[in-house]
């Protein structure tokens, strides 16, 4: 299977670590020329530095839950075939603890700079008659973690989100899916895991009990990699995947216990 995206140019969200990382070292190996955005100029360039090997990448700094940062990501890129919004924060919190303006912090940074920038790229995107877009969803907006549901709701929120942009590019040539990711091994993630386990645990034996107690389900028994999820991402990025859309497509270890999402 050839994933060849030679002439496409992509933009990848919280890009300069982790899943987004992955996904945009994937894209240019495929032959995309990738934005790496990230909310600073000098993560931005210490990323793009450190993934240059990959293949052609262009630095789009930008704090795209604000509609300044967004803008000044769209003075760097103003146009994309391939929009993969992955921006998002997460974090553990007692459920009747949260207030209103984290609610309103993690809609704005997970939900609303994916809709701001959908809504700037997909226009040109159906009148070509050709574009991807996707959303990096998590098995936590379909098994809502009762240790964050502020950010369960966000990606719950993702899932409506794109298949309602996938029925209004229907027709178009362009697709719109979202991909939802297992637990997965990445730096804030080994916070996270420390932040529910004991601290003093190495950090395998901290993984496995993180896994036992926290996502038993996990039918992979283990976190699963950053390019493990780019390859989905990649794939459903290329010409191969011109019939998926309006989707909901698991990169999750079997963690949701469910044939559909």
């Amino acid at each position: 299977m050839h994933l060849d995206l030679s002439g496409k140019t992509a933009l990848v969200t919280g890009s300069t670590q982790g899943i987004g990382a992955a996904i945009a070292a994937g894209l240019a190996r495929a032959g995309a020329r990738v934005g790496v955005n990230g909310r600073t100029e000098s993560s931005v360039a210490a990323a793009v530095e450190r993934l240059a090997k990959e293949g052609d990448l262009v630095a789009a700094p930008g704090d795209v839950s604000t509609d300044e940062g967004c803008e000044q990501v769209l003075r760097v890129l103003p146009d994309v075939d391939v929009l993969v919004n992955n921006l998002g924060i997460f974090g553990s919190a007692p459920a009747l603890e949260i207030p209103d303006d984290e609610w309103r912090r993690y809609f704005e940074v997970n939900v609303l700079s994916a809709v701001r920038l959908t809504r700037a790229y997909l226009p040109a995107m159906m009148e070509r008659g050709w574009g991807r877009i996707q959303y990096i969803a998590s098995d936590s907006a379909v098994v809502t973690p009762s240790e964050m549901i502020h950010y369960g709701m966000t990606k719950t929120a993702l899932l409506a989100v794109s298949r309602g942009f996938a029925k209004e590019a229907a027709g178009t040539g362009v697709t719109v899916n979202s991909v939802i990711a297992g637990p997965t091994h990445t730096g804030g993630v080994e916070d996270f895991v420390y932040e529910l386990v004991d601290k003093d645990l190495p950090w395998e034996e901290a993984q496995r009990a993180f896994m036992r107690q926290y996502r038993p389900q996990s039918l992979l028994q283990r976190l699963i990699e950053p390019e493990e999820i780019a390859n989905m991402v990649v794939y459903l990025s290329s010409p191969l995947a011109s019939a998926t859309t309006g989707g909901a497509l698991r990169v999750d270890g079997g963690y949701v216990d469910a044939i559909l999402p």
